[in-house]
């Protein structure tokens, strides 16, 4: 059993006091114990940034680039050793952590521009005599909260973008899945990133209600779920930090009569089932528009009775468990709730037990028909493999359905009328749209993030966005004394004289 304690100033940091279990899902076993840090372990990793910040912040955009990417080469390397202890903790198949490290690996690429991003903006002769020009420069010391379905790929939405354009970094990884952040650690250092730019402290709540308080922590990032990441906007923005916090969803796959039905119930499929449902761009709303929800639920119905569930490790599994059997019980307690409401429940996910991991914490793919939006598995964010379809009768009632959300994360269409399409894109009131796309995840050039409860905060994460986050915007205008005039001016300065 190992234990997994902080990163502080370059090195190793073990518990100094509490921790808490990690679970390998798969068998149910304890598999280590992290530390549960608080105030005294984020204190440390500040004060370890306050002395490291100055020489970080003036080092030139291009060295900091090529300790980006001397780190992509790093995670390239080493993606099938990092997949395995994503696996090992979080429970997804092996296929699917190889696949979370890649994405994760396209903003370190990003990020290995920066240069060129943070190019400001020059105007010759904004006024006789008189030049203007922009830049963006760091915050200070900056802090990332991330969530345990992507203990790799979310960090990597926040790091490189953080450290690229000159802040530190303190990571608060989740404690269901912590190891993947020590190993972050030394592949930055092995990049050659000095000691104290990037640090990682373990815990829960106490950790994260230090990095709160602390007056010389700049900003926060943060994913998770949507009462989590309101409380952390709102006890950032009132210590007056600048804050992200990118909450839960409940995404829409709409399903037109002139789809591909095959194209969308494979889509379906991936993106409901996929990692168990615990992505927070999973589709757990299958709308059915017209007459074309009793096919839709014909192709779907043996598709999901057939999922391959087992192990990460399996390299025949489709879908492994989820990450705790108090997670798994939550699941199950979902759909018992849509029985008792009267949803129809097609197929039934509960009871999974799999020969030689009995107690591990699976549960199967679960599909409910006739949904309705007072139900609590329509209202909720679920966070499993359990899809609903809700059924419709235009296009039309299933955008205002959507729009009525309270979330609006991401969303798709199925179809083949580009008209429709557009005109879907144009009027929906979500962050991330596909068009028979399932999970619009944007490519990191762009920028992730949702609408409404969705997001709390002005900034979308990673990509141009991330820049914009993690710098402040500064305009000098300036004169030389051979061109000053004579005399006092009590007039406001006005361009182009």
């Amino acid at each position: 059993m190992q234990t997994i304690g902080h990163w502080i100033n370059g090195a190793a940091m073990p518990p100094a006091g509490a921790t808490t279990p990690v679970f390998n899902p798969a068998t149910g076993e304890v598999s280590g114990q992290v530390a549960a840090g608080g105030e005294a372990e984020v204190n440390a990793a500040v004060a370890a940034a306050a002395a490291a910040w100055p020489a970080w912040a003036a080092t030139p955009p291009l060295r900091r680039a090529r300790v980006m990417f001397k780190f992509k080469e790093a995670l390239e390397r080493e993606t099938k050793a990092l997949a395995a202890i994503i696996t090992s903790e979080h429970g997804k198949v092996l296929s699917d952590a190889e696949g979370e490290i890649q994405r994760g690996l396209e903003v370190v690429e990003f990020a290995c521009g920066i240069p060129h991003l943070l190019k400001g903006e020059f105007t010759e002769a904004v006024a006789t005599g008189i030049d203007g020009w922009s830049m963006r420069q760091p915050l200070g010391i900056v802090a990332g909260i991330t969530p345990f379905n992507f203990p790799v790929m979310v960090p990597l939405w926040m790091i490189p973008m953080a450290l690229a354009t000159g802040n530190c970094f303190i990571l608060k990884p989740s404690e269901k899945d912590p190891s993947a952040s020590l190993f972050l650690a030394k592949l930055l250092a092995e990049a050659g990133l000095p000691n104290g730019v990037f640090q990682v402290v373990q815990g829960g709540r106490a950790a994260v209600e230090s990095i709160l308080e602390n007056p010389l922590i700049q900003a926060i990032s943060f994913v998770g779920s949507t009462p989590i990441a309101e409380a952390v906007y709102k006890g950032g923005t009132s210590r007056g930090k600048r804050v992200q916090a990118l909450g839960g969803a409940k995404n829409h796959l709409v399903v037109m009569p002139d789809a591909d039905l095959d194209q969308a119930v494979d889509a379906l499929m991936g993106s409901a089932y996929g990692s168990a449902g615990e992505r927070c761009m999973a589709i757990s709303v299958a709308v059915a528009v017209g007459d074309v929800g009793d096919k839709l639920i014909a192709k779907l119905a043996p598709r999901v009775r057939g999922l391959k569930v087992g192990p990460g490790t399996d390299k025949d599994a489709e879908m492994g468990p989820l990450v705790t059997a108090e997670h798994r019980n939550k699941v199950s307690g979902y759909v018992d709730a849509g029985v008792r409401e009267g949803a129809k429940l097609v197929v039934d996910g509960r009871g999974l037990s799999l020969q030689g991991y009995e107690s591990g914490f699976f549960i199967g793919g679960t599909l409910f028909d006739d949904v309705t939006t007072d139900m609590s598995i329509y209202k909720d964010e679920i966070f499993g493999p359990v899809l609903s379809v809700v059924r419709k009768p235009d296009l039309n009632s299933a955008v205002d359905l959507i729009n009525a959300h309270h979330f609006g994360n991401g969303v798709s269409l199925f179809t083949s009328d580009g008209g429709a399409a557009r005109g879907f894109a144009s009027s929906i009131k979500v962050g991330m749209v596909g068009i028979n796309v399932p999970i619009p995840v944007p490519a990191a050039f762009h920028s992730f993030g949702g609408w409404k409860n969705s997001l709390f905060g002005d900034h979308h994460i990673h990509g141009p966005e991330g820049v914009r986050f993690y710098t402040r915007y500064k305009a000098i205008t300036q004169r030389w004394p051979g061109s000053l005039r004579t005399g006092a001016e009590f007039t406001m300065p006005q361009i182009g004289t």
